[in-house]
């Protein structure tokens, strides 16, 4: 059973470790190493000290790239250092997301432009075997963001987001091109039955992220262009094809001044409690510059009906800086922390400041509400994100 938490977070090719205080809530930054490429998205194993780390030279559906990874990073069980463990596995397209299944048997890993899933056996040894043959026709949906399996290993769901309407409309209800849940049966790395799920034929389902409950039937699903968490119920190897509850997460979602866009979802580990984060980081000519005008960049935070799984919102505070495209909750439950990917100019009244990114760390009171403690800057140049980061077991 593990005792130690590692924060790990990317700038670029550069993933750092911080050492985790739990009772003062802070971190403490330790080494620094350098992946293949940009640093994507990264997923330990589930018994093991490895991290299994995506990384691309194309940092965005539209950018210019060529070089893909699937790496292995050894985590050291006293320190939390990591480090290569084999060479890294080329892949064909930038990879969006990872995951593996409950006992690290297979690594899944999602790209987004062109759609594909892909499936990989794990070694005992921790490290990447081949690729899993799958079925002819799987359809892997437009623009998948997100790609999970359930804890009993009887579903993979990949979260395909769609694409929002052309134009910087602060609130797209309407899509392009429509969002799905592509929910697998799931064995032994191998896809099964697909059944599609998109409320209202999938053109206002802009689905980002999900995450499910510990121990009941729901799935929480935070939809990214219309700005809404969704609940979901599962009835055995199938999810029911219409939310049973849906709840706004803006502010003030009658009054969008900025555009937006809804992000990472995590489920307290108690189950109780859900947390979201509203990302607004689109800016507008301002006195000759780009500058954040009224933008929501919050954490909503739910309470959790154990018997029914209806959110019931509790809170709304800052997440301390801009555009969190990722955060982690303690597995005690204790510590959640936000990873501000951006610095921008914003409007503070009529002053203009720069918010740097950085991480924020938060409190979570036993109500589940969030309290801020401190933030830590993190320098990123002009075209830099903090693009992952998450707490790792070891």
């Amino acid at each position: 059973m593990s005792t130690k938490t590692g924060l790990y977070a990317a700038v670029g090719p550069l993933l750092t470790h911080y050492e985790i205080d739990l009772e003062g809530l802070a971190l403490r930054k330790r080494g620094t190493v350098k992946m293949p490429a940009n640093v994507q998205y990264a997923w330990p194993h589930a018994s093991k000290p490895f991290m299994y780390v995506a990384s691309s030279s194309r940092i965005s559906r539209d950018a210019v790239g060529s070089e893909h990874f699937l790496s292995v990073f050894e985590i050291d069980p006293q320190t939390g250092a990591v480090a290569p463990s084999g060479s890294p596995v080329r892949l064909p397209h930038r990879p969006i997301h990872l995951t593996t299944d409950r006992a690290s048997k297979n690594v899944l890993v999602a790209f987004n432009a062109p759609s594909d899933l892909h499936v990989c056996r794990i070694g005992d040894d921790g490290s990447i075997g081949a690729r899993v043959p799958q079925r002819g026709g799987i359809d892997t949906g437009v623009f998948p963001h997100q790609v999970r399996v359930s804890g009993d290993d009887q579903l993979a769901i990949l979260v395909t987001r769609g694409n929002p309407a052309p134009g910087n409309a602060p609130h797209a209800e309407q899509q392009r091109d429509a969002g799905a849940l592509k929910v697998f049966e799931y064995k032994d790395g191998t896809l099964g039955e697909e059944i599609s799920i998109a409320p209202g034929g999938g053109h206002r389902f802009g689905p980002r992220h999900l995450d499910f409950h510990p121990t009941a039937p729901w799935v929480f699903v935070s939809l990214e262009t219309q700005n809404k968490l969704c609940v979901f119920k599962r009835e055995g190897r199938r999810i029911l094809s219409e939310p049973v509850f849906q709840r706004e997460l803006l502010v003030t979602p009658e009054n969008v001044p900025s555009k937006q866009g809804a992000g990472t979802i995590h489920v307290h580990p108690n189950g109780r409690f859900v947390y979201c984060v509203n990302r607004g980081h689109v800016p507008v000519d301002y006195q000759g510059r780009k500058v954040l005008i009224g933008a929501d960049n919050t954490f909503a935070v739910f309470a959790v009906d154990e018997a029914t799984g209806e959110p019931t919102l509790i809170q709304h505070i800052d997440s301390a800086g801009l555009c969190a495209r990722t955060f982690a909750l303690h597995p005690s439950g204790r510590m959640l922390v936000a990873a501000n990917a951006e610095t921008h100019l914003v409007k503070d009244g009529e002053a203009i400041r720069e918010v740097s990114g950085n991480l924020a760390v938060f409190e979570v009171k036993s109500d589940g509400t969030l309290g801020f403690v401190r933030k830590y800057d993190v320098a990123l140049g002009p075209d830099d994100k903090l693009f992952w980061m998450g707490m790792v077991d070891y």
